[in-house]
Parts: C-alpha cells; structure tokens; sequence
C-alpha cells in the first residue's frame, strides 16, 4: 500500500527507524530468536577527556564519565542495534548495578533475557576505564561467579550463537545448541598458558566460523602470515575471519572456495572499547542475511571503525541510523574515490530513507545514579 514503510524497516520505542536485516527469510517456522549468546555482564564506567594516563601519587580529572553494561553485553548490544532478535543468558546482581544493567538491556535496547537470571547477593562485576591518547587503561572487580551457569542445559532455539572459546574447556552448550542447527560463530581470548594449541579449542568443530585476531590467528597455527593463518583454519572449521588491525581483515571460506579481503577505513579512534564485539556482529548479521563473503566483511569493518569513534563498549554500538548517515556522508565528500563507494554499495537497499543528519554522531552517555521521573 502507498505510504507504507518497506518491509525491512521496524519502528523500535526510541523512535528512530531501524532495520530488520532478515526480513525478506523470516518465514513462521523460524526459531524465536536470531542470536543467543551467554556470559558474564559487567557494569562499565569510563571516564574521558583525561590529557594522559594516571600518575602514581596524584590525582586526574577527566572531562566526561558514562556507564554501561559490558563485557558479553557488548556484544548483545551490537547485535541488537543491528536489527537481530538477541537473546542472552547472563547473571546479574541484586546490587543497583545488576538492576541498572538488567533495565538497560531489556527495555532499553529490547534484548531478551528471560534465560537470565538475578542471583541474591551476588555483587556485580564492574570495570572502569580510562580513555587518553588513542590508548585506554582498566580495572576490573568482581567476586566468584554464581556456582550454577547461567546458560541453560538445552540454550533457546536460535538462527545463531557467539561463543568465546577457553582453551581447554569445552562449553557443553556450544555442541548442544549446534546439534539442533544453531549456527556457531566463535572468537578466543589471549592463551595465558602460551600453548596455542588448536586441539585445546574443542568447541571449534561445532562452529561455522572462527573470527580470532592476526597474532593470535599465527599463534595458533604457526603460520608466518595471516593470510596463511586464515587458510589454515580452514582446515578445522569452515569459515576463517582474521582481522588485521589498520589493515583491515582477511576471510576464508573453505565450502564455496571463497576469499575476500577488506582494507580498514580511516577514521580518528577515540576508543577501541568493543570494536571486536562489533565487529563479529556486523559479521554476523551479514552471515544470516545471506550476503556474499566481501559484503560481510566490509559490514562488519564499517560497524567496527563507527564504533571507536565513540567511547564506551555498548554505548558505542552503531545502529542503522548512524551507518546511513555515514553512507550518504561519504557519498556527498568531493573526490571520493568511485572504487571504494561501490565496495560499500550494497547499502544503499538497506539503509532507511532518513534526511541527511550530521556524521559522526554524538549520542547521549547514559548513566547511573539518576532517579526516575514519576
């Protein structure tokens, strides 16, 4: 009908116009959720503006200080933003941070969490960053975890799931969860025992794909390079995402003998908190949609470089206003090279209609301590 907004357009409680990026697949057999992910939830407070890092004996002021949620709430966030169904097992404290975090995720970015659960007693974990100089510093404070999981013995059913892979401690959810269809994308931590030894990530079977960085891509295979890392991969799972840094990221899929590689854009890092969840959940969503291999990963870079011109893990998540506001940002910018605007092209159906609105934006920093208006 004349007037009506395309089919892939949602209009979520903020107001603003988002996409659905799996609209045209949905059909009424789908699993509930597009995403499950499960993990522990910090409270982030970043402080900003501080001229340089901390000196022992004396006191810093900064200009700015927001909080979040963080830790695997970055990466639920990401995902939200980007117009997937997002469910996330977690545990929260019963502590006003626990009850801070909890709110913001559900009502405020629409995540489900009722395979989460608020354990009596149990404080928060909490992390604060610092931001100066394109660097960033943190502490973090936690108690012992809850000694039951919170990821449920059979997970929700879902189109996909992100797990971060311990060496040497398979997750029985992981195999669970791919034995009825889920789709596993998979990242890794440093290998504090130095042993980078392939056959320690057992998960890695049960995943379509496996998105480490350059040096911890090299370490685990012994290549000398890593392209070469990423094509060695392939050999334990099908699909090798290595991301390069400034470089961009380099991908690999083994079943239809694709490669694709997708140089980084420049943009002024103001803080890194986060990119790589970002980065996987651009990934991810193009994944699910459908898109070819380079597609994917210029998505996923995008989503990325938008993210750490913002401060802040999830508070830095772009959404689909601020990617169509970089797209037609670019278009408009004189001497634009014509190669690399077609790189990104496939935008273009997917970005909503809005009018121009100035790039980068600035978000308002959300934060605790506030009382709620009656």
């Amino acid at each position: 009908m004349a007037g009506e907004e395309p089919e892939h357009l949602t209009q979520p409680q903020h107001g603003q116009v988002s996409v659905d990026p799996l609209a045209v697949l949905r059909t009424t057999g789908d699993p509930p959720w597009d995403v499950y992910l499960t993990g522990t939830v910090f409270l982030d407070i970043i402080f900003t503006g501080l001229d340089a890092a901390p000196v022992r004996g004396t006191e810093s002021w900064a200009r700015g200080m927001g909080s979040s949620p963080g830790g695997v709430a970055n990466m639920a966030t990401a995902l939200a933003r980007l117009g997937l169904r997002t469910s996330l097992a977690a545990a929260f404290g019963d502590d006003h941070y626990g009850e801070y975090c909890w709110d913001a995720l559900a009502r405020g970015e629409g995540i489900d969490l009722s395979a989460s659960r608020t354990v009596p007693g149990w404080h928060s974990p909490v992390t604060v960053s610092m931001a100066y100089d394109d660097e960033r510093t943190m502490v973090s404070h936690g108690h012992e975890p809850p000694p039951e999981e919170p990821a449920p013995d059979c997970p929700p059913r879902a189109r996909a799931a992100v797990a971060s892979l311990t060496p040497g401690a398979p997750a029985p959810w992981i195999a669970q969860a791919a034995r009825e269809g889920t789709r596993i994308f998979a990242d890794v931590g440093w290998d504090d025992t130095g042993a980078w030894d392939l056959s320690g990530l057992a998960d890695l079977e049960h995943c379509e794909a496996f998105l480490p960085n350059a040096e911890e891509a090299m370490r685990y295979t012994g290549a000398r390079c890593p392209r070469s890392a990423a094509h060695a991969l392939t050999e334990r799972v099908p699909v090798a995402v290595v991301t390069l840094g400034a470089e961009g990221a380099y991908a690999v899929d083994r079943r239809t003998e694709e490669t694709a590689e997708v140089p980084a854009i420049a943009v002024e890092a103001l803080d890194p908190t986060g990119a790589g969840d970002v980065f996987v959940a651009g990934f991810v969503t193009g994944t699910l949609a459908g898109w070819p291999l380079a597609d994917r990963l210029a998505f996923a870079g995008l989503t990325a470089a938008l993210s750490v011109q913002e401060f802040g893990g999830s508070l830095s998540a772009p959404g689909w206003s601020e990617i169509g506001s970089w797209w037609r940002r670019v278009q408009s910018v004189d001497g634009q090279d014509p190669t690399a605007l077609r790189r990104y092209a496939f935008l273009e159906r997917l970005v909503p209609k809005e009018p121009a609105r100035s790039w980068p934006l600035r978000r308002a920093v959300p934060t605790i301590g506030f009382r709620r208006s009656a």
